[in-house]
């Protein structure tokens, strides 16, 4: 029985074997074909259908029974015929839904189930490290959905680096702003940066001064659309590179990626005469906050301070009272506008904690102590257009969306702690937990109105399980929860789902 050939075949995370013979017909060469079944090892030549259960088999020797020791291996494998379904299934269901998985497959094309299954280890089971993250997937319908993923840590490595390629990530963010912008006619966007402290040694780790706190790391940069507060682009430096020197790159990096900023919001960090020029040149509108220090502030402060908590500068921004005056001011000889503002929960807060400072101190004079506590609680944002007073701080406060993406990223996508050996898979690990966080966002803005969070939303479904059998997978039964979840959703709880 040595005459024709084993096929294999994969299909949906499990692999087939196919017996193929020739013979004639009639005069007539053709191929008999054989099911084996679903293989077991392939290595011995071990296979399992229905009709034989499990058997060995071999061309030269034909049928036999299954060595005695392979019930160890089927104890185990009878352990993960029943699967954590419903979180992979929903996270995978919004991608589709969304346009978003066609466009995280570009980042990584070659390796796509690998990517798909690593993000998916990101949301759903963000207390385990990845290199749990092999263990999960043998646990979870992510191995039928994903059968060709390799997440054993040494693999992890090497995907990291191959994610980390220039060329890659260039043709995902081509085809990522494409789908996020296309129905806008420009963009206003929200830039900030972010401290990752780590002790890799390469270039991009330096010692940075944030705060009074001196650590190793790099910088992070991330850009947010303001109206949908989706990330739209990331950048990376050095860890002493300062806010101010990274604007331009950013801003001529995104029109290369064919993003048409309309109008920028950044913190104090980003103030500079050349920032401002170059935002001028480019007529990019903008708002930024000054740091006390710089020459403009005080001369703002020392003119407009008399008389500014009057009653017609007062402003409600939610549950805080804040006092804010417009005015004037020139902008490297361009005009612009200032905002003059207190906020007078900021002023009392500071107030209290600097005149008890004073008073242990002992020694400070009532001027100069009478004189720091008028300015306590005041910050100006300056803006290259005319806006009210009552939306300036909206408009400002924007930022907060950042930083929320950030703290995202950093507790619930894996971005911190590093632990990585080169630039390629530091790249490859930064576009990743970028990749986690656009997808948790969409799927935050997806459930709005259902009444669940994301988070809560893959906890609940992570008890629908399925069970897997030779054929198919049958979808245990949903509770009312996950019901409402897939109506609001409109989507479509599979009973079960064919193997062949």
């Amino acid at each position: 029985m040595s005459s024709g050939f084993i096929r294999f075949e994969k299909k949906d995370g499990a692999e087939y074997a196919f017996v193929c013979k020739a013979k004639r017909v009639d005069g007539k060469k053709t191929n008999d074909v054989e099911n084996l079944g679903r293989v077991i090892d392939r290595a011995r030549g071990i296979y399992k259908n229905r009709q034989r259960g499990l058997f060995a088999f071999s061309l030269e020797g034909g049928y036999a029974p299954p060595p005695p020791d392979l019930n160890a291996v089927m104890e185990e494998a009878e352990e993960k015929l029943i699967l954590d379904f419903g979180d992979v299934f929903l996270l995978d269901e919004i991608l589709k839904k969304s346009g978003l998985r066609p466009v995280f497959e570009k980042a990584c094309p070659d390796a796509s189930d690998t990517l798909l299954a690593m993000l998916a280890h990101r949301l759903l089971d963000v207390d385990s490290a990845s290199r749990y993250a092999h263990e999960w997937w043998d646990g979870s319908y992510a191995r039928f959905l994903y059968p060709k993923a390799a997440l054993h840590s040494q693999r992890i490595s090497e995907f990291l680096s191959m994610l980390g390629e220039e060329s890659g990530q260039r043709e995902f963010f081509k085809a990522y702003i494409a789908h996020l912008v296309r129905k806008q006619r420009g963009s206003g966007v929200l830039i900030d940066s972010t401290g990752l402290p780590n002790d890799i040694h390469f270039p991009l780790t330096a010692i940075n001064s944030h705060n009074g706190v001196i650590s190793n790391e790099s910088r992070l940069i991330f850009v947010i659309d303001r109206h949908t507060s989706m990330p739209i682009y990331f950048r990376y430096t050095a860890g002493n590179t300062v806010d101010v020197a990274t604007l331009k790159a950013t801003l001529l990096e995104l029109a290369a990626y064919g993003v048409k900023v309309n109008y920028v919001v950044v913190d104090a960090g980003y103030y500079s005469e050349t920032n401002i020029r170059d935002m001028q040149a480019a007529g990019i509108p903008f708002i930024v906050r000054l740091v006390p220090n710089r020459k403009i502030y005080k001369d703002l402060v020392a003119e407009h301070i008399d008389g500014l908590e009057d009653a017609k500068y007062m402003v409600r921004y939610g549950q805080r009272l804040v006092f804010i005056k417009q005015a004037p001011v020139s902008l490297f000889g361009k005009a612009g506008f200032a905002y003059i503002a207190v906020d007078m929960d900021r002023k009392h807060d500071e107030i209290r904690r600097y005149a008890l400072s004073a008073l242990d101190d002992g020694d400070v004079p009532d001027d100069k102590i009478n004189a720091e506590m008028r300015t306590k609680g005041m910050f100006i944002l300056l803006s290259a257009q005319n806006i009210g007073c009552d939306e300036i701080l909206p408009v400002y406060y924007e930022r907060e969306k950042i930083e929320q993406v950030f703290d995202f990223s950093k507790n619930n996508a894996d971005l911190l702690p590093l632990r990585l050996h080169s630039e390629e898979a530091f790249r490859g690990h930064l576009l990743l937990s970028f990749l986690a966080s656009a997808a948790y966002l969409t799927c935050e803005k997806m459930l709005e109105g259902s009444g669940m969070c994301a988070m809560q939303s893959f906890h609940s479904f992570r008890n629908l399980k399925c069970k897997v059998f030779d054929d198919k997978i049958v979808v245990q039964e949903a509770n009312k929860k996950m019901n409402d979840t897939l109506r609001h959703l409109k989507l479509k709880l599979p009973s079960y789902i064919s193997l062949w």
